[in-house]
């Protein structure tokens, strides 16, 4: 029996990441072997087992063999006799298929068959074998990692194989929840809009998300999007919401707020005259088919649909102010709220040499909300009561005090 560390970890202990989860696999052993000595048994798919104390992974080394179509269309080989090398072979980019024995570099050598290493310095992702057509996951994958090293670069082979993959139509069988999976991730990344840029080169993007796709080459007016392509501010939108560290709610509203854009009438072009209510419409059924999860579709139709408004809200009275927190539900969803003005910060900062302004409406609305936040809606309610008031017209007068304080901030300048 031979164990050897794989994958993620040998390739960020090379790149002096650091390393938070471990992988092993297992050479010349069977199921039996792992079960003696205290494995638990938790792969349904291939022989994988959690190390009694550890808890770590460790899989039999295996062979995969295609007989279907999309990710799950494989029949899986695990024995005693398949080799390391075998089971590298499997693997998606040769920065991922090197496997080094527990304690390396003190305690052995690096096993690198295809190159792995010297991938990373060359700062290359590259498939490991012709197996990689076998499974489109794999186009995720290389574009995740993309997102992730974004002074990597998809090697024009790659890069080859992965438009025959789309063009073979492989991209069409996978399945939503290992899309918004894969799509999750790379949005997290330190460079989501690389993960964009990838998709749309191999033609993954058209297939996957082809809301999205068509905003390239849609102009917008220059005076508001100096960079003008749709598509262009989007890749913009994005670095601001991980330069600024948004979470992944966040980072999805921005990558949805303008699908609208993608449909505007080419006679009215560049101007986009309500495009907010149309990309509310696309993100509902982006999230309807991904099957993104409540908080992410929420946020995002709130920013969809109220992004231009944001913007303007510096115009805005108490009163006006007031019924954009209501459509917002922002009383009752103060944090959700929070959430959008930084989205809508990013979408401001995402455009060409406006990077690092100051987005006043975010401070703006945020203040404003808290005044109206600050109302006693007991007191309010029990004084409307004395008056002789119910139902909705209690209602409504905990709103007229909130308009009234909102109108009090402002009054003073303050606003």
């Amino acid at each position: 029996m031979q164990i050897l560390m794989v994958g993620g970890a040998v390739r960020d202990q090379l790149l002096g990441r650091p390393v938070h989860d471990r992988d092993w696999v297992v050479v010349g052993a069977t199921p039996e072997d792992m079960a003696a000595r205290g494995f638990q048994p938790v792969g349904r798919d291939f022989p994988v087992f959690l190390h009694p104390e550890t808890h770590e992974e460790y899989a039999l080394a295996r062979t995969e063999r295609k007989s279907g179509r999309g990710y799950r269309g494989f029949v899986v080989q695990s024995s005693p006799d398949v080799t390391l090398e075998e089971d590298l072979a499997r693997r998606d980019l040769t920065i991922n298929a090197m496997a080094a024995p527990a304690g390396w570099p003190q305690s052995g050598a690096l096993s690198d068959p295809y190159g792995g290493r010297r991938d990373l310095e060359a700062r290359l992702l590259r498939h490991v074998t012709d197996a990689f057509r076998e499974d489109p996951v794999r186009i995720l994958r290389v574009a995740r990692f993309a997102a992730r090293f974004a002074d990597f670069r998809v090697a024009p082979e790659t890069m080859a194989l992965m438009r025959e993959m789309v063009e073979a139509g492989e991209a069409d069988h996978l399945v939503p929840e290992r899309v918004w999976q894969e799509l999750a991730r790379g949005l997290m990344e330190a460079a989501p809009d690389r993960m964009l840029e990838v998709l749309r080169d191999c033609g993954a993007l058209e297939v996957l998300l082809p809301e999205v796709a068509r905003l390239w080459g849609v102009p917008q007016r220059a005076e508001y999007h100096p960079e003008v392509d749709t598509g262009v501010h989007l890749l913009m939108v994005l670095q601001q919401a991980a330069r600024l560290n948004a979470p992944l709610s966040v980072r999805y509203a921005c990558l949805v707020h303008d699908l609208g854009k993608g449909t505007t009438p080419a006679d009215v072009l560049p101007r986009h005259i309500g495009h907010e209510q149309r990309s509310a419409r696309l993100a509902r059924q982006v999230g309807e088919r991904l099957r993104v999860p409540n908080d992410c579709r929420e946020l995002a139709d709130v920013v969809a649909r109220e992004h231009g408004n944001i913007h303007r809200s510096g115009d805005l009275n108490a009163a006006a102010l007031m019924r954009l927190f209501e459509r917002c539900d922002a009383i009752r969803q103060p944090a959700r709220f929070a959430l959008a003005l930084l989205a809508c910060e990013c979408d401001a900062r995402g455009r060409l040499g406006l990077e690092d302004r100051d987005y006043a409406p975010r401070a703006r609305l945020q203040a404003a909300l808290d005044q109206a936040l600050a109302v006693s809606t007991a007191e309010v309610a029990a004084a409307a009561v004395a008056q002789g008031r119910t139902g909705k017209a209690i209602g409504e007068a905990v709103a007229q005090a909130r308009t009234q304080a909102i109108q009090r901030w402002l009054s003073i300048g303050l606003g």
